[in-house]
């Protein structure tokens, strides 16, 4: 329970601090917000109903508590823009872009692990350097250019699968295997060389001298072992992948966080971006909070350091 509490209070403490520095960097620091929405060609009447809409005539520390309070009432203010609530159109955009950083993830796992255990197996073999090989080149490439080449074989020759947009399912499997693909090239990097590490404990030496089988030897104990590294990987990718998605969505034209925060951002949307912005770092701080509970779980030794 230590453990839990001290995590929940970092949590709230790292949010609240969150948005002192969101509200900061978007409404203090650029300077006056009505002039950089409007820009110099507006006239003085339209930047004082800008200033009118957006509070601006308020005292600083007012304004950032009306806004904070709002957030926590889960209003986030209003587009300047789209005339909507942000909350609205954020909760339009964020499933898509959960499903594709959960779903590249869970794919890399499901493609790291595996390899990453045989090119262990097969350890200092043609076979394990031709994989380190491609390895590196998967972390070398860019996601973006991975999801260009995908579109011109699966869309563009074969037909298979659509270039984009966002219709059904079949529209996230290219997206989700740019994003993958790179990640996977990673996560197999880290199975291969934890796994060397623990073929070298004992343990695995009287596992096997039992007569215990291969696959109980590396799926059962070793890979248990080495699941806290793992995780911490993904947990990693996951963070990235919530708030990182935004070239893939524009190569794809996915409607997601990552057009909408570039839409806003392009726009002079400042409401919209403030908004974008704090789910974006609350997003992160939630999966780094899961993973930690996740990790906390796999080894309990965490919960007591």
């Amino acid at each position: 329970m230590k453990f839990i509490a001290e995590k929940l209070i970092s949590f709230i403490t790292t949010i609240i601090f969150v948005s002192l520095i969101t509200f900061l960097a978007i409404q203090v620091l650029p300077g006056d917000p009505s002039l950089l929405i409007l820009g110099t060609e507006g006239d003085p009447a339209s930047r004082e109903i800008i200033r009118e809409q957006l509070g601006l005539n308020e005292n600083i520390v007012v304004r950032y508590f009306k806004w904070i309070i709002g957030v926590f009432r889960g209003d986030l203010g209003q587009s300047i823009r789209y005339s909507v609530p942000v909350r609205d159109l954020i909760s339009d955009a964020l499933p898509l872009t959960l499903w594709l950083a959960f779903l590249a993830v869970i794919l890399s796992l499901v493609i790291s692990i595996p390899l990453g255990i045989g090119l262990a197996v097969k350890g200092g073999s043609v076979l394990d350097l031709l994989g380190s090989l491609i390895m590196q080149i998967g972390m070398s490439v860019p996601a973006f250019w991975i999801g260009i080449l995908l579109i011109q074989l699966f869309a563009v020759k074969l037909q298979w699968l659509p270039p984009g947009g966002y219709g059904s399912f079949v529209s996230f499997i290219l997206p989700v295997l740019a994003l993958a693909l790179p990640r996977a090239a990673v996560l197999t990097r880290v199975v291969r060389a934890n796994m060397l590490d623990e073929f070298r404990e004992d343990y695995l030496r009287t596992a096997r001298s039992k007569g215990l089988p291969q696959g109980k030897v590396l799926y059962k104990h070793a890979l248990r072992n080495v699941a806290i590294s793992i995780f911490t990987v993904a947990g990693i990718h996951l963070t990235q992948l919530l708030v990182g998605t935004i070239v893939i969505e524009q190569v794809f034209s996915l409607p997601g966080l990552g057009q909408l925060l570039l839409a806003a951002v392009l726009q002079r949307d400042l409401p919209l971006v403030q908004g974008l912005v704090f789910i974006g770092a609350v997003l992160i701080l939630t999966a780094n909070l899961c993973f930690d509970f996740l990790i906390a779980a796999l080894d309990p030794r965490v919960r007591f350091e």
